[in-house]
């Protein structure tokens, strides 16, 4: 006969596979009497779970919801397909899902049979993408670095720098942030002794040494990627007055492109790239006026990309201003400011 404790989880467990059930029909699963499946429930009850209870025709036990999440008793079957979502969407691009799934993989792996283990790691090696990712990350090394950060476990690995260069690191990691087509780690470099931010996809051979650590003084693992995707490595940085409001620029500009603070007549977007025409591109699609601040070759380069775009958009190839001496004749239809 099973112990008390093995009959509550799987009153549980049926509890959690349907919406209703007969008295009668918990009893015959769990090989009890009706007497006895009253009391489970009354002991489900003082544990936190709330079984509500009907009489009557239609009536019987239903799981309802409560202040926190039950543990829920899968099959084998469940337990498969919901690590199979998991592997999927933890490297997916559903905005704020992909650490949530990493963290929930980690959680029901550790606690899969091995024979479970097998069918999910099979199914998801033997799986492609229809469109290929931006980068290539190890899901394994993903949930390695992902329970570090949870239990604050120092990590060694190799990483393979922007420029290509191969070092080994030692970090105490803090957070994963999902850009969406990339995975990055905010970790302190002991070497450096400072915050890093680290490609996930450069990252080889990690290893959580089992060195615990106190995290200190950490900073905001999301503002702190973005302030380094969107200026600290690009040959140019940029400041540019945008003529819009805070929360207008931040429906315009990602937090991956730059950064945004509120200012006396709109806000400051700070950026940056390897490329002027880039960032003349991309401030020429934002929308809204602006007023590049710094650096100053990047006005030089939007007067310049402006008169090559109004020959272009010339019928016989030549800027009006080019041809009239440098004044542009204003069409008829339209007036002058006053």
């Amino acid at each position: 006969m099973i112990t008390t404790s093995a009959r509550l989880l799987r009153l549980l467990g049926l509890l959690q596979q349907r919406q209703l059930w007969a008295g009668c029909d918990l009893a015959d699963r769990l090989e009890v009497t009706e007497r006895t499946v009253r009391r489970d429930i009354d002991r489900l009850r003082s544990l936190g779970y709330p079984v509500h209870a009907a009489t009557g025709t239609g009536g019987g036990y239903r799981l309802g919801a409560g202040a926190a999440l039950p543990p829920l008793m899968l099959d084998d079957e469940e337990a498969v397909a919901v690590a199979i979502g998991l592997r999927a969407e933890a490297l997916g691009t559903v905005a704020g899902l992909g650490e949530a799934s990493l963290r929930a993989l980690t959680k029901l792996e550790r606690v899969l049979p091995a024979r479970l283990r097998v069918l999910v790691t099979t199914l998801h090696s033997a799986t492609v993408p229809l469109t290929a990712a931006t980068s290539t990350v190890d899901t394994d090394a993903l949930m390695t670095i992902a329970s570090a950060c949870r239990d604050s476990e120092q990590l060694r690995f190799d990483y393979r720098s922007r420029g290509g260069e191969p070092t080994s690191r030692r970090v105490e990691p803090h957070r994963l942030v999902n850009t969406g087509n990339r995975w990055y780690l905010v970790a302190r470099d002991e070497s450096r002794a400072d915050w890093r931010t680290f490609r996930v996809d450069r990252i080889t051979a990690v290893l959580a040494t089992g060195r615990r650590f106190t995290p200190v003084d950490p900073p905001d693992a999301a503002a702190f990627v973005a302030a380094g995707l969107s200026t600290s490595p690009y040959r140019y940085q940029a400041r540019v007055l945008l003529k819009v409001d805070l929360a207008a620029a931040a429906e315009l500009v990602p937090p991956t492109v730059g950064s945004l603070a509120a200012a006396e007549g709109g806000t400051i977007l700070t950026t940056g790239s390897d490329s002027l025409d880039a960032l003349a591109l991309h401030l020429a699609f934002l929308q809204c006026d602006f007023q590049v601040l710094d650096p100053p070759e990047l006005r030089v380069h939007l007067v310049e990309l402006s008169r090559r775009l109004r020959r272009g958009a010339a019928q016989d190839g030549v800027d009006a201003r080019d041809r009239d001496g440098g004044e542009q004749r204003r069409p008829p239809y339209e007036k002058p400011e006053s």
